[in-house]
Parts: structure tokens; sequence; C-alpha cells
């Protein structure tokens, strides 16, 4: 089985190695890194090519200016050869070196489409500090209408359902992701299987993750998502999503206070 990782950069020369590293580090052979770049200005694409050799082949790229990382994404999917496609972000890397062994036992052993797990949120200036820890769950019926999805670093997908229901959606802007999700597993119904593994080290403060307003305006799009998939949120939906989001959010910056 053969897993295609996308990992889509744009100015990423201060954390691409680690995330490369952690790629090369993995004792499962059959690994595909695709690096989707945005016509990056520093020296992301000189590390790209530093790191192909390394690969043995199993590299490719491209690098031009896009709409944004779900847009690289899809180019990803598109340049995917893998039966299993997955992301690993430009400034994440991986728990451990067997973590894309064991997806792909999972996969193997559980007879499932996709799969997914727990992901560790760490601080951008010091990747040792965890600030904070998402354990995910199996998936049950209905899951998504009460505030249940898989970390996105974590899922990984078989490459036919993406050719069966498409790649990212551009228009839910951060929260295409969410929207994925929902349409091959709440949607789909596609078989699906919680790992009960770390995955992903992640640094915080993206766009999705970076304040209470991407937050706000990514739920408000999940809203969407939801309603044009076919499903009726309840009126408190968000709120339920997103008392837990400020807390950790608050968190984060007392966090943040200490360590100054």
């Amino acid at each position: 089985m053969k897993i295609s990782v996308i990992t889509a950069t744009y100015n990423s020369e201060k954390t691409l190695r680690d995330t490369l590293d952690s790629i090369l580090a993995q004792t499962y052979p059959d690994i595909e890194s695709i690096i989707v770049d945005g016509a990056s200005k520093d020296g992301t694409m000189d590390i790209v090519r530093e790191y192909e050799p390394r690969f043995q082949g199993r590299m490719r790229w491209i690098s031009e200016p896009d709409k944004g990382i779900y847009d690289a994404m899809n180019k990803g999917i598109q340049m995917a050869s893998g039966d299993v496609i997955g992301v690993l972000n430009s400034d994440d890397f991986y728990h451990d070196e067997r973590v894309v062994e064991d997806i792909a036992n999972a996969f193997e052993q559980k007879k499932v489409d996709c799969i997914y797990g727990n992901l560790v949120f760490i601080d951008v200036k010091n990747k040792n500090n965890t600030l904070r820890i998402w354990k995910g769950s199996q998936h049950e019926c209905g899951a998504f209408l009460r505030g249940w999805h898989p970390a996105h670093p974590t899922f990984y997908a078989k490459r036919i359902w993406f050719e069966r229901f498409g790649g990212f959606k551009l228009q839910y802007a951060v929260s295409a992701d969410f929207e994925l999700m929902l349409r091959f597993i709440e949607k789909g119904q596609i078989r699906n299987a919680y790992l009960d593994r770390y995955f992903v080290k992640m640094r915080m403060g993206g766009e999705s993750t970076g304040s209470i307003q991407n937050i706000i305006k990514g739920n408000k799009n999940i809203l969407r998502a939801l309603r044009d998939n076919g499903f009726k949120p309840s009126r408190f939906y968000l709120i339920r999503r997103l008392i837990p989001k400020a807390w950790d959010m608050f968190k984060l910056k007392i966090e943040n206070k200490l360590h100054k």
C-alpha cells in the first residue's frame, strides 16, 4: 500500500526541514512525498531541492501561485499516485517514526476507507512545549451534528474516495477540511476507524486557530457546510463548538504570558 503525503508550502523555510525529516524518519517504506509550493519567495524551494535526492525518487513537487492552502492540497491530490492520501502541513511533523506504519497496518487490519487519530498542539517558538492535546474518538452516526469531527492533520483516506467525492471546496475557506470530512464520513458513510495514537505535532497559531475572529468565521462556514450537505444543525450548535475553542484560546494566552 503506497501512502501519499501532501505538504503545501509557502515561505516555509523556518519549519520545512522538521516536516521532511519526520517523513524520512518513518519506518514505513512506501511513502510518496508531494510538495505543492505557492511560489515561495524565501528559501523554501532550495530546501525542497536539497532534500529531493534523499527521497530516492519518492518525492514530487511543483511551485506556482495558488489560491491558498486548500487549492494547493487539491493540486497535491491530483498529483498523488498512492492508494491512501494524507496531509502533513509544512509547519507540522510526525509524532514519531512509526506513525505511517501504524496507519498502513490499520487500513489493512480494520478494512476501512479512512483513518484518523490524535493530535498534539505545540508552541510555535518551542516545539517541545505542548499547549493542547486533541484526543479523537470513533465516529458515530450523527456525530458531526453534535460538534464532533476528526483532527484534519490526522485524516487519511483512500484515493478512490477523493476521485468519487472530489477534493476541498474553496468557498468554505478555513473550514474546507471540515466540509470534506463531513462529506466523506457523515454524508458519504465511508467505512472509518479511529486509531488511538498520536499522529502529528502541530504548531499552534495557524489561520484557523490564530484568533477568536477566525474561529467564529470558521464556525459560520461550518454551519454553511452542514446545510449545504443536507444537514440541519441545532440553534445551539455554534455555542457548543465555540465554548471549548474560546477556553483553549484563553489557556493558550495564559500559557504564553507565563513563559514570557
